[in-house]
């Protein structure tokens, strides 16, 4: 990938929206969920404090995190859909 995020900022690959419901049946393009998991796979070197030293990031590459609904930004690179988001928009880390 080509991107490097500023700050403490996260890029991350989302998961496949759901193609059909937990009975089985198959969701219209319109109706699917936008997922909001996915897997890092960028992490910027984290936020100033105020004495000029980087804050520790609380994520890192290859962790499943969980972030909200409507934070970040959507974009593609070389064909990827991905999100950078900020690291107060994730919510938690899947173990």
């Amino acid at each position: 990938m080509n991107l490097k995020p500023l700050g403490d900022r996260i890029i991350v690959k989302q998961d496949e929206a759901e193609e059909t419901t937990a009975s089985g049946l198959y969701l219209a393009s319109g109706s699917k969920e936008k997922p909001t998991t996915g897997i890092v796979l960028a992490v910027g070197e984290g936020k100033l404090n105020d004495n000029g030293d980087y804050l520790p990031m609380p994520v890192k590459v290859g962790d499943r995190v969980v972030y909200g609904k409507y934070g970040g930004t959507e974009i593609e690179t070389e064909g990827e859909k991905v999100m950078i988001l900020r690291a107060d928009d994730i919510y938690a880390i899947q173990e």
